[in-house]
This record gives structure tokens, sequence and C-alpha cells, in this order.
């Protein structure tokens, strides 16, 4: 879904393909700043749109995710699915349990699969990190992510096109 998300994008605005891809959860940074990066944009261009794409949700759920989720789980399946996201939450954002805010930006700055600022809001909300704090913490975590992805992705392509 996210591919067809994304060649629909390109073949309209490249700049805003990487911000769309990099606002929507799982793909964020870890997919946004590749595809910039493999479009030609420069590092300092794709990082920017990047990190702009990745921030858009944030305070929304951060603002948002805890009234929504209490109306949903009154309706069986929406019961399942919240008690199903803030467990796994719970068993992958420890660190955000012990630490807070400094747990948070650890949690979103790794760029690992399930560690980005989607998942990093709802472990904020569960564990009642205060709005001001968690905003900056996953902002910070963000920040670093994109540094990390981005010196992956250039390393990435310099070792592709050294050995070509």
């Amino acid at each position: 879904m996210i591919d067809q998300i994304t060649n629909v994008l390109v073949g309209v605005n490249k700049e805003l393909a990487v911000v769309v891809l990099a606002a929507l959860p799982i793909s964020e940074l870890r997919g946004a700043i590749p595809l910039g990066i493999a479009m030609g944009f420069s590092p300092l261009k794709t990082y920017v749109l990047a990190f702009s794409g990745n921030m858009i949700p944030v305070l929304p759920l951060l603002l948002l995710f805890r009234p929504i989720s209490e109306k949903l789980r009154h309706f069986r399946v929406f019961e399942k699915f919240f008690s199903w996201l803030f467990e796994r939450t719970r068993r992958k954002a420890s660190v955000v349990e012990r630490f807070e805010a400094l747990g948070l930006i650890l949690f979103v700055a790794i760029p690992l699969p399930v560690t980005g600022a989607w998942t990093g809001c709802v472990a904020a909300t569960l564990f009642k990190i205060r709005l001001r704090y968690a905003f900056l913490a996953v902002m910070a975590g963000v920040t670093i992510a994109g540094l990390i992805v981005t010196g992956l992705t250039l390393a990435g392509k310099e070792m592709l096109f050294s050995a070509g």
C-alpha cells in the first residue's frame, strides 16, 4: 500500500511524496529519506522534507489519541485493537516507562521498525508524559533518527556506487 501511495505521489510532486511518506506510520523517516536521496534531492533538502513530514501527525496524535481511543473502545473491535496496541507498545517502550521524556527521545531516535514518532506518541499517551515534554522529546527523537537514517542512506549509496 505504501508503494502505491508513493508511486502516485511521485508522479504528482516528488517533494510531496517525501513529506507524505514521512508522515505515514510504518514508513516515517526510514522510508522517506532513502526515497528523497534516490530521487536526487540533496541530503539537506531530503532531511528537511522528511523531518517536516514526520512531525505533521505528532501534535494531533498527542492531543487526540487518548480521547479518540477512549471513545472507540466502547466498540468491541476497537477495544481489541487498542488493547493489543497498548500492550505491544508497553512491551516495546519499557525505556519510555522507565526514563519518561528522555526514554521517549531514545525510543523515537532508534530508527528501527515500531520505534518512530507514531509509536512514540502512543507511548507518551500510555505513560502520561505531559504534552510539552512529549512533543519536545518526539521532536528530538525525530531529529536524531533523521540524522542516523540520512547518514546510513548516504553510506549505503556510497558503498553501492563504489562497488559498481
